[in-house]
């Protein structure tokens, strides 16, 4: 797996099904799907009247940078990521057939963006270009965006990535942070809660967890990556799918496909911040 320059093994949480069973999702994805095209002022209605993220701000990070690839000096510069080093970024995945992680993660993220700002939200992205000129940000200013810090206190913070595991079959998985003493030991509990509400919304959606990781359970625990190791605001990682899966492929490379990821990602925040 590629993401933001953080590597490692992977900490299985094991299985959550029995604490899952007693969570429901506060907001079901069809609520969020588009109205049809021969229903004029159907969305203008729905948007001004249900405003559940009305105060809130939200962090969405899309993972890595088209351009990282051009700029390796750049990218594996050490930066802080909680405890440790960690390279400024890596340059992601793609599919077999050449299509980024960078793009999709910055498409999914700004059809993500506009449902949530219908619904009320302030969106704050730590990248809002997607451009083989540029790279980063690395993974410490990632880490930070959202922290009252960084001059926006936000309520959460989802990154946002396509996994590239060959072999590994299709699927998700979402990861929240370990608890550790002096990073994330005052966000863990509540991370594993949006992590659970973001699992639970690919689930509704109807996505399959990835078998190959973290117990096939779709969540996993890491103390790792310095994208949740920084946050002081509840983070989780999303890995949609994965890109080197013929299956995940199809659907990560078309705009439907990609709906449906921000559908459901954006029920999980909302179930998550009700």
């Amino acid at each position: 797996m590629q993401t933001l320059g953080d590597t490692g093994p992977v900490r299985p949480l094991g299985t959550l099904a029995a604490a899952a069973a007693g969570t429901t999702l506060a907001l079901s994805t069809s609520l969020l799907v588009a109205p049809p095209s021969n229903a004029p002022g159907t969305l203008t209605r729905v948007a001004a009247t249900s405003t559940p993220l009305a105060g809130r701000t939200i962090v969405l990070d899309p993972g890595h940078q088209l351009g990282n690839r051009n700029f390796p000096r750049e990218i594996a510069r050490l930066v802080p990521a909680g405890g440790m080093t960690k390279p400024c970024n890596t340059t992601g995945t793609s599919t077999n057939g050449g299509y980024p992680e960078a793009t999709m993660a910055m498409s999914v993220s700004r059809l993500l963006k506009r449902r949530l700002e219908a619904l009320g939200a302030r969106v704050v992205m730590t990248r809002y270009a997607n451009r083989e000129d540029r790279w980063g940000p690395c993974v410490d200013v990632r880490g930070r965006a959202g922290n009252a810090s960084s001059g926006v206190r936000a309520d959460l913070k989802l990154s946002v990535h396509g996994d590239g595991n060959i072999g590994g079959g299709p699927g998700f998985h979402v990861i929240a942070p370990t608890s550790r003493a002096g990073w994330t030991d005052d966000i863990a509990a509540s991370s594993l809660v949006l992590a659970k509400r973001v699992r639970l919304a690919l689930l509704a959606a109807g996505l399959p967890v990835a078998a190959y990781t973290g117990g096939g359970d779709g969540l996993d625990l890491r103390g790792d990556l310095g994208t949740l190791n920084l946050s002081d605001v509840p983070a989780a990682m999303v890995e949609l799918g994965n890109m080197r899966s013929r299956a995940d492929a199809a659907r990560m490379t078309t705009l439907s496909g990609r709906t449906r990821y921000a559908r459901a990602l954006a029920a999980g925040i909302v179930s998550y911040l009700r």
